[in-house]
């Protein structure tokens, strides 16, 4: 009869542990495997009703809120035998917390954006990483190449903040070149204006077009997802309204799997 007491005592105590520790933050050096493929690495996670907050570094000073549902697994992140510094926001932005959801907010209300539009193309830029780079050498949320981020005043194009308003800021000035051909835009900002005027609209890269066809089938998704009894945008004419109000939602993208050439 003793035994069986201390035995259920024993698993109550357990149980209890079990709980405080679920309950506390996870804290390591991990890796977050998104199911769009992308992976972030952090040195913390909480669980924040239905997101998870990754905070990039270990002072907590930058993190990414990530829908949970949209993380598959997470990993152990593989030591690095021959680690690189990694270039540090400048010392005004250090100590500033970032939150992206508000930043992109700021930022498509400056250039007077969809933030969903802005949202989307950060998804495909980077997978949400903070600290993304690219084959190419482009860096960031919103992978600025190092020329287009000093001609737009970036100093550093992983502080985050400065990156997402860069970002949103060329976005823009594409979208006015392309007289608001969202198509045209997001094809320049992944190939290249030269590129588009090269071909007169999308270039022949599976790339480009897949990168097209990606964002404009997610911010679609999105305006549904806000209004379901709307049509899908991707049912009308890609041609941006440039009135008094150009906001990208009423940017109405040709179906994606056939962007214009």
């Amino acid at each position: 009869m003793n035994r069986s007491i201390q035995l259920a005592a024993r698993a109550a105590i357990l149980a209890l542990m079990t709980a405080l520790l679920t309950a506390l933050p996870c804290s390591a050096a991990d890796t977050a495997v998104l199911r769009n493929g992308f992976s972030i690495r952090h040195q913390r996670r909480q669980i924040i009703g239905t997101v998870t907050r990754l905070y990039i570094d270990g002072d907590q000073s930058s993190f990414v809120d990530i829908p949970t549902a949209e993380i598959d697994h997470f990993e152990a992140a593989p030591d690095d035998p021959t680690p690189r510094p990694e270039p540090r926001p400048a010392a005004s932005t250090v100590d500033r917390p970032f939150d992206l959801k508000e930043t992109v907010k700021a930022a498509s209300g400056t250039y007077n954006l969809d933030p969903d539009l802005v949202t989307s193309v950060i998804r495909a830029e980077s997978g949400f990483n903070v600290r993304a780079v690219s084959p190419k050498g482009a860096q960031g949320l919103m992978q600025l190449m190092p020329q287009t981020a000093s001609q737009l005043g970036v100093r550093n194009a992983f502080d985050p903040q400065a990156n997402v308003e860069a970002g949103t800021r060329y976005l823009r000035e594409l979208l006015e070149r392309y007289d608001f051909d969202l198509i045209k835009a997001l094809a320049a900002y992944n190939a290249g204006p030269q590129r588009v005027e090269q071909y007169g609209g999308v270039p022949p890269y599976f790339e480009t077009k897949a990168y097209v066809a990606r964002i404009v089938r997610d911010f679609n998704k999105k305006k549904l997802a806000a209004n379901p009894a709307a049509k899908p945008p991707a049912a009308a004419h890609s041609r941006a309204n440039k009135t008094s109000a150009p906001t990208v939602t009423k940017a109405r993208a040709k179906p994606p799997t056939t962007p214009s050439e």
